[in-house]
């Protein structure tokens, strides 16, 4: 192996790392802290060019691929054992077109980097909660964010995206080219190549108004209705979600409340900031506050206002839903269950889908689900290796009692490894025609750590 090692190394621009590198358990290491997967080599790649090698490379050697841009995958699906790692961090260029209003960004970028550079021009287009998620992973799998009700979910601004697919060929999707495969990867995941370069089109966001409400934890269920109702037709500049959260020690929180369950709301409010007050006004009518952090800020502040909570190496395990209803049923598991979040760097989140977001066609883009409301994630992050059962236990317990008033399928996203047997319910009548496009462009199923769908 280290003679073909080298001959990749020869033709790569990039970092070729293999296990005997000094540098390898650093460059093998991703986000999840109970990942430990050991790939045959990682590639590093400088281009585009590099990428198709790698691609070539793994169909020569037998391996199988593994994409990694913000290594934020849940189930760790940007490594591999015995595979090759396509390692898209060191591709980070942005260029915005601010006439045009679309800017060009590269493979391994993340979502801090995009917002950093196109808030100078005051446009922005749809992101995550973390700045440190790549572009790539979350706008493959659809990409739900604070500005999705205004905007669509970020595979709904994706124009155009350069691919290297199974073969180790490149490839311009765009409406115009290669239709089928452009269609596909806006929420089918990263199963049909290597994204190396995506085009957005961007809108007027600069500067928002919003940030965390934190209400006394008996308040959740009234929370919870509460925005039910609000939300059904607030107006679309608005992206908020509740959530439960272990107050963090962060100083605008009293030292008391530190370490206290506390039923919150984060807000955005994405139209004109003056107004923002007047649109939380009944949320500050609900319930006097135990804290907030909420005023006027750039946007790039909001979507990064979270990232400290969730530093790389964290333990994670999470389930995911879509739902078409907020019932008073599932609002009463949500304050069972939620209540009793276990961990303060462990959350649940009801993020909005409506708007926007359902003024695409089911069947436009490989994301399906157009007529769910929300989108619920159950995260489960902990720092201890001895608290993998207590931790994992609440998540599960948590979804079991939340799925009956739930859809089928969830945000692929925000899935575990052991959902891979609801595929086919996340893509709903998409999933023949995923599998076709798959058939196409990875026939050998090359790109299969993710949630895999597998050729017809």
């Amino acid at each position: 192996m280290s003679a073909q090692l080298d001959t990749l190394r020869e033709q790569t621009r990039g970092s070729v790392i293999g296990p005997d590198d000094p540098s390898y358990d650093e460059a093998r290491r991703v986000r999840n802290g109970m990942i430990d997967r050991r790939p045959a080599v990682i590639v590093r790649a400088a281009n585009a060019g590099d990428v198709m090698t790698a691609v070539r490379y793994a169909v020569d050697q037998g391996l199988t691929v593994a994409v990694r841009g913000g290594a934020h995958s849940v189930p760790g699906f940007g490594t591999a054992d015995d595979g090759v790692v396509v390692d898209l961090s060191a591709m980070r260029d942005i260029r915005v077109d601010p006439v045009n209003r679309v800017a060009r960004v590269a493979g391994g970028a993340t979502w801090g980097d995009l917002n950093a550079a196109t808030y100078p021009f005051g446009l922005a287009t749809t992101g995550g909660i973390i700045s440190t998620t790549g572009v790539g992973g979350l706008t493959l799998g659809g990409g739900i964010g604070y500005l999705a009700r205004g905007l669509g979910f970020s595979c709904d601004n994706l124009v155009a995206a350069d691919v290297v697919t199974g073969d180790g060929s490149f490839h311009i999707a765009s409406e115009k080219d290669d239709a089928d495969l452009y269609w596909a990867i806006r929420g089918g995941g990263g199963n049909f190549g290597v994204v190396t370069s995506f085009e957005f089109r961007l809108s007027p966001v600069k500067d928002v108004y919003g940030g965390p409400m934190f209400f006394e934890l008996d308040k959740a269920g009234d929370l919870f209705r509460l925005y039910r109702e609000f939300i059904a037709d607030a107006p679309e500049q608005f992206g908020g979600f509740p959530a439960y959260q272990i107050a963090p020690p962060l100083p605008f929180i009293p030292e008391a409340r530190h370490g206290t369950t506390l039923a919150l709301m984060v807000t955005c409010w994405a139209g004109d900031p003056g107004e923002g007050e007047k649109v939380l006004k009944p949320f500050r009518d609900l319930a006097p506050t135990v804290a907030e952090l909420v005023g006027p800020m750039p946007y790039p502040a909001l979507n990064s206002a979270f990232d400290d909570l969730y530093p790389s190496g964290l333990r994670h395990y999470w389930k995911a839903s879509f739902v078409k209803e907020l019932t008073d049923d599932a609002i009463a598991a949500h304050v069972e269950h939620g209540s009793q979040v276990p961990e303060m760097t462990s959350t649940m989140h009801i993020y909005p889908i409506n708007g926007a977001c359902h003024r695409v066609a089911s069947d436009a883009t490989a994301f399906a689900y157009r007529d769910a409301n929300f989108a619920t994630v159950i995260a489960g992050m902990w720092p201890d290796e001895k608290d993998d059962e207590r931790n994992t236990a609440w998540v599960r317990d948590y979804y079991a009692a939340t799925a009956p008033f739930s859809e089928d399928g969830g945000y692929i996203n925000f899935m575990a490894e052991d959902d891979q047997g609801r595929i086919g319910a996340n893509y709903r009548g998409n999933y023949d025609r995923l599998r076709e496009v798959k058939a196409t462009y990875d026939p050998g199923n090359l790109f299969r750590h993710n949630q895999n769908i597998p050729p017809a």
